[in-house]
């Protein structure tokens, strides 16, 4: 064919029905394959898009790796074989502090190591003089009086180690509360109020409650005289901590005294000491594990065994509207109130009525009574 009577040829374009842009032209299609398959419009893409994933286990809208296929992570896996993404991101955030068992209080640990073993060597030359004088001059007084004080020092030992959480609880509530409003940047404080999640709210173990700034979840077995020991240091006839899993994160308190309120720096690796009390959720053993599936389920998503041992389930939390007491550092910031960490260790101090001996407070303390006695403030 001619157009306008001139010989020629018509040139033939092929039509395109999809989209249009802006300059009247047809939108580019992506060749790369989604997830759910067919193409994908040219918007813009901040990365690869990571092909399809049976599910094994692995995250198919998660991290990837350099070559832009998923990352591979460990954990537990739900019904379908696919792992549990909120544990992950959320556990495995920065943003949430992970509490190790050796954080929380101790005598033996807090005890200044130098001045025990120093008592150790005293008794040692103790008895050792006595000995001798009761041999050779027959005469047993340095030797009873040395007895008589190695007695009373292991007596206040073992007081301390008993009581002494119960007297350092009672050394926080008796702590004045400050206001906030008058606090100066820099100051030591307790603070008391309710609290409001952060950037990064956290949600219970084995109960899953939801919207919790901190959370513990601890798993304690019996051990008879041929039991299985829960840990090195388990000793028979007692209960021992197999495993501990207990977090933080970041939070918001408003201020009882002043009303305002201050974001809370527990997150991001901070020093942190809970005194949070846990409730019994799981009393268990052979005749009576197959009556709780969720316990079960919960040993098996970590790879614990379930045989013949006595265990118990304790899960304690912080749920958003409890009220709780913070003692830390208060920091003014562009007319941001926060309560960090305090850069030395807070000491208690000798309780001579009570025959406590002193005992540091280190990092942020984070004071709630049991979650499941309290009643939450809905916020």
């Amino acid at each position: 064919m001619t157009s306008g009577g001139a010989p020629g040829y018509v040139s033939m374009k092929k039509t395109n029905s999809g989209p249009l842009n802006k300059h009247g032209e047809p939108m580019k299609k992506s060749s790369g394959p989604q997830a759910g398959g067919g193409n994908v419009s040219s918007r813009q893409n901040s990365g690869p898009i990571p092909p399809i994933l049976p599910t094994t286990g692995l995250i198919t809208s998660g991290p990837l790796n350099s070559a832009g296929a998923p990352r591979k992570v460990s954990g537990p896996l739900d019904s379908t074989g696919s792992i549990k993404l909120q544990n992950y991101s959320v556990v495995n955030n920065q943003a949430v502090t992970r509490i190790n068992q050796c954080d929380e209080y101790s005598f033996r640990k807090s005890f200044p190591k130098t001045i025990f073993w120093s008592i150790i060597l005293l008794f040692l030359m103790g008895f050792i003089a006595g000995g001798f004088i009761l041999g050779a001059v027959h005469n047993p007084i340095l030797l009873v009086v040395v007895v008589v004080l190695f007695a009373i020092v292991c007596v206040v030992f073992t007081w301390n180690t008993c009581y002494g959480r119960k007297a350092i609880i009672g050394f926080i509530s008796r702590y004045p509360d400050a206001e906030l409003r008058t606090a100066k940047d820099g100051q030591f404080v307790k603070v008391s109020g309710v609290v409001t999640c952060g950037n990064v709210p956290l949600e219970s173990s084995f109960q899953k409650v939801s919207r919790c700034v901190y959370t513990v979840t601890s798993l304690y077995e019996y051990r008879g005289w041929d039991s299985k020991s829960a840990n090195p240091e388990h000793r028979r006839f007692s209960w021992g901590l197999r495993t501990l899993e207990r977090h933080v994160s970041d939070f918001y308190i408003s201020d009882f005294q002043s009303g305002l309120r201050a974001l809370v720096k527990t997150g991001y690796g901070a020093r942190v000491t809970p005194y949070v009390e846990e409730s019994i959720v799981v009393d268990s053993d052979q005749s009576n594990r197959n009556m709780s599936p969720e316990f079960v389920r919960w040993l098996e998503e970590r790879n614990l065994s379930s045989d013949d041992r006595i265990m118990r389930l304790k899960e304690g939390y912080i749920k958003e509207g409890s009220t709780v007491s913070v003692m830390g550092v208060v920091r003014r910031n562009d007319n941001i109130l926060m309560i960090v960490p305090p850069p030395e260790p807070l000491s208690t101090g000798c309780q001579w009525s009570k025959c406590i001996l002193p005992a540091s407070l280190e990092g942020i303390v984070l004071r709630c009574e049991d979650s499941s006695k309290i009643d939450v403030i809905p916020v």
